[in-house]
């Protein structure tokens, strides 16, 4: 049996397995793989490939981060849907595919602790904290960075836990919106999370995200904030370990290896 089949079928066993029976919360369910085996596994990826995943039929979710079209990306979900391990498989997964200068990334968050040993993440520029004086000077300076960038082929994934304290912090909002609209398209990828529950409270900021990847999700009226929609449901995605994007005119759901 291959490596790729063995994906498979543990994705299905897990997908099949009846709600009430999933440990919710653990981290991470047992019998999903470790990131590092498959990448491996998958390797060589395209270059300056960001790794989301993996989908139920085992194959690798990923987003070209030389194709400024899907803009700027929200992950969104209720507590504990495993919004910050979204975040974190994205940075291992740069760590561990792409050279420090050809993607590097930096992390705001309310809790830098969630991001230690800091030195394991080696393509990192910083943890900072979201409300800091420190954060704001990097938007900045990464927004004037972005607009004089001409010939600098280094992407940065600038990674933010938690739109609404970065909001809250209110000292570098023109920065922030600035590289929500436009920083895809200089290299600079604006990935942030948001409790879903908060989405109708920062409605101006809605608009700016292209592209959405959904977590466990219990409220209706909070679905159709994020989506626009009220047919969708994802309550049947697994907190913590699986999230969903849209494809064309459906959803698209994907597990998070074990870091």
């Amino acid at each position: 049996m291959t490596q790729m089949n063995r994906f498979t079928l543990a994705l299905e066993t897990l997908a099949e397995l009846p709600t009430g029976t999933r440990p919710d919360g653990a981290e991470p369910l047992v019998g999903l793989p470790n990131l590092s085996e498959v990448l491996a596994e998958f390797s060589p990826l395209p270059q300056q490939a960001l790794f989301l995943g993996i989908a139920s039929d085992g194959l690798p979710v990923l987003l070209n981060l030389r194709d400024p079209i899907p803009g700027a990306i929200l992950i969104a979900g209720d507590p504990g849907s495993g919004k910050t391990r979204m975040l974190q498989t994205m940075a291992r997964g740069v760590d561990l595919l792409q050279k420090t200068q050809d993607v590097k990334y930096v992390v705001l968050t309310r809790r830098p602790e969630e991001w230690t040993p800091a030195e394991s993440f080696t393509n990192c520029d910083g943890i900072l904290l979201a409300s800091s004086p420190e954060a704001a000077d990097y938007l900045g300076s990464l927004a004037k960075w972005a607009q004089e960038n001409r010939n600098d082929r280094q992407i940065v994934l600038l990674l933010m836990d938690d739109l609404e304290a970065l909001v809250a912090a209110g000292e570098s909002h023109q920065y922030l919106r600035w590289l929500l609209l436009n920083g895809p398209g200089r290299q600079v990828w604006p990935v942030v999370t948001l409790s879903a529950d908060r989405a109708n409270h920062l409605r101006s900021w809605m608009e700016v995200f292209r592209t959405r990847l959904h977590g466990h999700l219990e409220n209706m009226a909070d679905i159709e904030w994020l989506t626009g929609k009220s047919n969708f449901s994802f309550k049947h995605l697994v907190p913590g370990s699986q999230f969903a994007m849209r494809e064309g005119n459906n959803w698209l759901p994907f597990w998070l290896p074990k870091i």
